[in-house]
């Protein structure tokens, strides 16, 4: 494999690796458990 090939495979796996922490964090930042409303239109229960 020549050094070309091997900067671009590389590359590939830093941003891969960048992807996969972003889509991480921001699944973990999202409310989990039970979400309760009460509204005009009466009570409404959620379940993340």
């Amino acid at each position: 494999m020549n050094r070309n090939g091997l900067y671009a495979l590389l590359g590939a796996l830093v941003v891969l690796v960048i992807v996969m922490g972003v889509y991480i964090y921001d699944r973990e930042k999202e409310p989990q458990g039970v979400e309760l409303k009460i509204g005009e239109n009466g009570i409404s229960v959620e379940e993340n």
